[in-house]
């Protein structure tokens, strides 16, 4: 039973503290009959004044926990209430925190001459050992006990104050030691003075959760604010290529990174235009803020990299040795593919650090290779090795950087996009001689169509269309 009925010194015995019902004998001048009724009258409206009494009681107490906006306030009713309606000498309230520790600060006992002493020694019970030796049922049994013991004679009744089967903390009311006991009405009453204590309890959790989720809520969105200003907001303008990128994160922030570094920054116009560029596609393992941190973090060991002018393979090399003190604490690694690109010679230099292989459709042969270079994963091994590999782009070839969100995205089935069908989609837009940014557009809708438009994405999905423009035919001059 949720109620339970303590020792109380002398009396045995549970008392109401109630005052019996006195009916004044009836004048002798009338009949027993009417005597009989005037008795009775007197004792039903003396019954109504006490049941509208109770319901104004418990309204008041609803309409707290319906508008309350202080706990405090609210939890302050609760022991009045409870005397009240139990007719009671005094009660006190002694609530749990969320994970069955005491909650001094909300103890509260009426009347205050006598309830003040016993709070301030349950206030000084040391939640360790409490919970270490008997646990949430024996936290109770104790706590029974010692406010048994504490009040002294007069009856005590205790029940339990509990929300969605969570204890959240105990409800004590005493009488007055005359002997009388408590009806069944009298503790259904303080059962449900518990039970709405309980619920005001869970819904001041409730609220705390809903604004530690906005307040992160904001938080989010000011990093992906800031993440999406750390990707290229738009593609640079490079001679002879056409190009286009998108990232799609999982959730508001991602581990997806790509990025266009001219290697000359100083250049201006169209030196700049003309001069090498570095194209890079990256992912950090995992996603959310975690990885997006970490990205941000390489991003710019990165592009301090980029001004060395060093090779693909060295710039990798260098790359892992800054980065592997801050991926070692994090327990994360990185994937990366880095190239330079240079304009003038249409020469690809490229190294991997264990990224998924980017594609190139090559418009001569109508085919797409994959380019792919000997490297571990960026955090691995201080010491790592990189290969170089170079390519040169003919006009009218494609070239394609992903993440491994693209292809390992789930349809409705389960089945995985997988790289044999980025392939074939790929193969099918530049057939169709498409654009950069329509091959782009293209790829991402048929993304969409195989996972279902109303299904989020599993993971960060980045891809980074690099085509070369045609070259114009000259006329032939008449002999």
């Amino acid at each position: 039973m949720v109620a339970t009925l303590l020792p109380c010194g002398s009396h045995c015995g549970p008392s109401l503290g109630s005052k019996p019902l006195r009916i004044q004998p009836p004048p002798h001048s009338l009949s027993p009959t009417a005597s009989a009724t005037a008795s009775l009258r007197q004792l039903l409206d003396s019954l109504s004044r006490e049941q509208r009494r109770n319901q104004e009681l418990l309204a008041s107490l609803a309409f707290a926990l319906r508008s309350f906006t202080n706990l405090n306030r609210f939890l302050e009713l609760v022991p009045l209430v409870a005397a009240r309606l139990m007719e009671a000498e005094g009660a006190l309230l002694l609530p749990f925190h969320a994970d069955g520790r005491l909650w001094r600060e909300q103890f509260h006992g009426t009347p205050p001459e006598r309830s003040r002493e016993l709070l301030r020694q349950l206030a000084s019970l040391d939640d360790g050992n409490l919970l270490a030796t008997v646990g949430e049922a024996g936290l109770v049994a104790r706590l029974d006990e010692l406010v048994a013991r504490q009040w002294g004679d007069g009856a005590l009744i205790g029940t339990s104050v509990v929300a969605r089967s969570r204890q959240w903390g105990r409800l004590y009311v005493f009488g007055l030691p005359n002997g009388l006991d408590w009806s069944d009405v009298h503790r259904r009453h303080g059962q449900l003075v518990a039970d709405l204590t309980g619920v005001a309890l869970e819904n001041d959790l409730l609220l705390q959760d809903r604004r530690r989720h906005e307040r992160l809520d904001r938080q989010l969105n000011t990093g992906a604010e800031i993440q999406a200003q750390l990707l290229p907001d738009h593609c640079p303008v490079i001679e002879g290529v056409e190009l286009a990128a998108r990232c799609r994160p999982a959730y508001l922030v991602g581990g997806d990174y790509y990025d266009f570094i001219p290697t000359r920054p100083q250049l201006q116009g169209p030196c700049r235009e003309q001069g090498r560029w570095a194209l890079v596609m990256g992912d950090v393992m995992g996603k959310g803020v975690p990885a997006s941190l970490l990205m941000t973090l390489l991003r710019g060991m990165l592009r301090a990299e980029v001004l060395s002018g060093l090779p693909p393979d060295r710039i990798l090399h260098d790359l892992n040795q800054l980065a592997q003190e801050d991926l070692a604490h994090s327990h994360r690694f990185v994937t990366l593919f880095y190239s330079d690109f240079d304009p003038a010679t249409r020469l690809l230099r490229y190294a991997n650090a264990a990224h998924n292989p980017p594609l190139v459709w090559r418009r001569q042969s109508q085919q797409v290779e994959r380019l792919d270079a000997p490297g571990l994963l960026i955090g691995l091994e201080a010491e790592a090795d990189y290969g170089c590999e170079h390519t040169v782009l003919e006009p009218g070839d494609v070239l394609l950087c992903y993440t491994d969100g693209v292809t390992e995205a789930a349809g409705i089935s389960g089945e995985r996009f997988e790289e044999q069908r980025l392939l074939t989609c790929l193969q099918e837009a530049c057939r169709a001689g498409l654009g950069a940014q329509a091959i782009l557009d293209q790829l991402f809708a048929r993304l969409d169509r195989f996972v279902g438009s109303d299904r989020p994405l599993e993971d960060d999905a980045s891809l980074v269309v690099l085509k070369v423009k045609d070259q114009p035919a000259l006329a032939s001059l008449p002999s």
